[in-house]
């Protein structure tokens, strides 16, 4: 399991990096008022925030059993997609009590969301087994671990979905980090050079 910090800056400087070059840019030219510093510190503290939340377990076992046990409350892991689906909820409340509107605290969530599943991205590329598809299995998969697969004769096409998931899944939760910043009010404006 990657330190805390490391999957904070994952996400801040690899999923949302257009958030943090939008802001830099706009703090350099002064274009920003605090009170937009304001919504974008408590997005990014929100993204954070989710970028641990399957971890959310290792506090309550530290506080209460004294161990750093953090992979499931009661039978359901906490690294699955079905847990991490429930950032989407939690995630559109913070939205809706910074925004006041319901399609941003929509984005919210799905902000969210691609911060929790980035959580799970980093534990995979380490080489952790994560349970992704739980209740339907409960065995435990690490995707990264099929992009040196060799081909086989027998199997071409699995052997070509299992090499290039781990990827899918990246640009997946980027896609969604970025369409999600992208209605928030982060995005890069393409101009026709004429």
């Amino acid at each position: 399991m990657p330190y805390p910090v490391a999957h904070v800056m994952f996400f801040v400087f690899c999923i949302c990096a257009i958030a943090v070059y939008t802001t830099s840019v706009a703090l350099l030219r002064r274009d920003i008022s605090y009170r937009e510093i304001g919504h974008i510190l408590l997005l990014l503290l929100t993204g954070g925030f989710f970028a641990l939340y399957p971890d959310i377990m290792a506090v309550y076992n530290l506080i209460v059993n004294g161990t750093l046990a953090h992979c499931y409350i009661g039978a359901i892991p906490t690294h699955s997609l079905l847990f991490s689906s429930s950032a989407i909820l939690i995630g559109a409340i913070i939205g809706y009590v910074l925004y006041r509107e319901p399609g941003k605290a929509l984005y919210t969530g799905l902000f969210a969301f691609s911060a929790s599943l980035s959580h799970l991205l980093l534990d995979d590329l380490e080489g952790t087994g994560i349970h992704y598809l739980y209740p339907i299995s409960s065995r435990e998969i690490n995707l990264f671990s099929y992009i040196g697969a060799g081909f086989t004769r027998d199997d071409l096409v699995h052997s070509l979905l299992a090499a290039h998931t781990p990827i899918i899944f990246l640009v997946v939760v980027m896609m969604l980090a970025l369409f999600a910043l992208s209605h928030l009010g982060f995005e890069f404006g393409y101009r026709s050079e004429k």
